[in-house]
Parts: structure tokens; sequence; C-alpha cells
């Protein structure tokens, strides 16, 4: 259960009643907004790159609530979708901007600097920076583990990877960071 109080079941209730459809995604986007709001902005590091793959985000959601089998929670479900558009738009972005891969990491270093609603401290700013340097799967291990504080298991699920693939990435993105910082 969120921090608003609704239960998946709670909200799947009025989400399946279709005289309350509305008021139950509703109820649903107000609850996850924040939270999945800065797991993309992790991920891109622009506010108005996060804005945008959020509200994509939140469309897909809506087209394919009612197909949700609650295998996982809703939560695990939203930041599949999540990821997913965020990783979508990072590959457009990139085919856009005619960047080869092994650059991205230097555009999301320059996004962040020049991004004028980033307001952390030098050793916020240093770890951005390090996440930035680090290879895409990583990246998205750290940020979902660390910041996200998820299990592992459920880092796999989201990823769709395995189980052993999740924990060395996650040993290698804390290994980058620390030389990283260290340096």
């Amino acid at each position: 259960m969120s921090s608003s109080g609704y239960s998946d079941d709670e909200l799947l209730k009025w989400i399946k009643d279709p005289e309350h459809f509305n008021y139950g995604f509703n109820l649903l986007m107000r609850q996850y907004r924040e939270e999945l709001y800065w797991f993309i902005r992790k991920m891109l590091l622009s506010h108005d790159d996060s804005d945008d793959v959020l509200q994509d985000s939140f469309i897909k959601v809506y087209h394919n609530i009612l197909k949700f089998r609650a295998e996982s929670s809703i939560e695990t479900w939203l930041y599949s979708i999540a990821y997913r558009t965020s990783i979508d738009f990072l590959k457009k972005k990139q085919r856009r901007m005619m960047i080869p891969i092994y650059s991205m990491s230097e555009v999301l270093e320059s996004q962040l600097k020049a991004d004028p609603y980033f307001d952390g401290d030098e050793a916020e700013k240093k770890l951005q920076q390090a996440l930035a340097k680090l290879p895409d799967r990583q990246r998205e291990v750290f940020i979902l583990s660390y910041f996200e504080e998820m299990p592992l298991k459920e880092v796999a699920h989201i990823l769709d990877l395995s189980l052993g693939a999740v924990k060395a990435s996650a040993h290698l993105a804390r290994e980058k960071i620390k030389k990283f910082i260290e340096d």
C-alpha cells in the first residue's frame, strides 16, 4: 500500500467499475505520480523529458489497466511501464540526435549540468554524474534497487532479467560509482 492509503485491491475495485473508472484512475495517478516522476527523472535527468515520459506512461496505463492481471503489484506494473517508456524515449532521442550508443552518457551528463530544475548539492550532482556514466543496464538496476529501494527480485521482474544478472549489475554499478566518487 502506498502513502495515500489505497491498496491495489481498492484501486482496482474503483477502476474495474465502469461508473467509477475515471475516479479510480485519478486515485491511481495521484497515488503514484510523484514516485514515478522521480524514477523517470533519475533515468532521463531532464525535468521536461521526465514530464513528457510520465504523461506517456500514464496514457499507456490508461489504455491497459483493464488488462492488468495482478501477477505483480500495481506498483511493479507501473514501474515496468515507466521503465519501458523511458527506454523507448532514450532510444528515439538517440536516433533523432544521431548519437552513437557509447556517447549517450555524455548527453545525459550535459543535460544534468544544463537542467535549471536540478538544485542538488555537490554530492548529489557527483552521484548523478556517476550514474550518467554507467552502462544503461547497470544504471537502471542501481536506480531501482538503491533509489527506489526495490528488492532485487522485483527489479529482475521489471527489467525482465534473471536475478543473477541483476545482482551482478547491482554489484558492478556500486563499484563503478564508488570509484567515480573517490577519484
